[in-house]
């Protein structure tokens, strides 16, 4: 199976991650996103041998959208600066429970992470070892019990979104890990990376990558 691709050229590719996936290779896991995306670049191309493909960033497992890898260890490597030094603009969608206390607001929260038990937590004021996140969520339509939130990313830290939208009494639908009242049948959670934005680590150019316009976008 192939995935569905996004943007491709010589240096970078951006597919589509679907929910209940692996973004890299585990034991015991269905094939992650990474192998589907080297098959179909050494099928597309009729390359012999190894296809090199570098891992820029990760999706949880149960999160759906847009993942990017390079495609040469010069825009790995560029790609990977870029993250680290936070010029990368990344976007998401998510649907809640219950409605936040304003249209629109900025969280912020100290996360310490349990590598064992594979669980962040978010204090209000700082802790030892605790990393100080922030978010920025937009209200875009309310139905019944859930909301669907659009949210900008301000810090990049595991299970941010989750957590934190959590702390403010809305956790993410089918999140049972962080407090939604029942998980999904499918194990998946209404969260989605709909747009990423960066300069291209070869060209001189912005390049925005979008879900917006697509049936896979997340809806309410």
């Amino acid at each position: 199976m192939f995935p569905e691709i996004l943007f491709e050229d010589n240096h970078l590719i951006a597919v589509l991650k679907r929910s209940g996936q692996t973004v890299q290779p585990e034991p015991g896991k269905p094939e992650s996103l990474e192998e589907e995306t080297k098959a179909y670049i050494k099928h597309t191309y009729q390359k012999p041998g190894a296809v090199y493909l570098g891992v820029i960033h990760r999706l949880d497992m149960p999160v759906s959208g847009i993942v990017l890898f390079a495609k040469t260890s010069k825009s790995l490597t560029r790609m990977n600066v870029s993250f680290r030094d936070r010029e990368i603009s990344k976007r998401y969608r998510c649907i809640v429970e219950g409605k936040p206390p304003a249209a629109s607001g900025r969280l912020v929260h100290y996360l310490k992470r349990d590598e064992k038990k594979n669980f962040t937590k978010a204090f209000e004021s700082p802790v030892k070892d605790g990393l100080e996140s922030s978010l920025r969520y937009e209200v875009l339509q309310s139905q019944g019990k859930k909301t669907l939130l659009q949210i900008d990313l301000e810090t990049g830290r595991k299970h941010q979104i989750r957590v934190q939208l959590s702390a403010m009494g809305c956790p993410i639908v089918g999140d049972y890990k962080y407090g939604a009242s029942k998980p999904l049948a499918d194990h998946s959670i209404q969260l989605q990376a709909i747009e990423l934005e960066f300069k291209h680590p070869v060209k001189d150019e912005m390049i925005q990558l979008s879900l917006k316009n697509s049936k896979y976008l997340l809806k309410l």
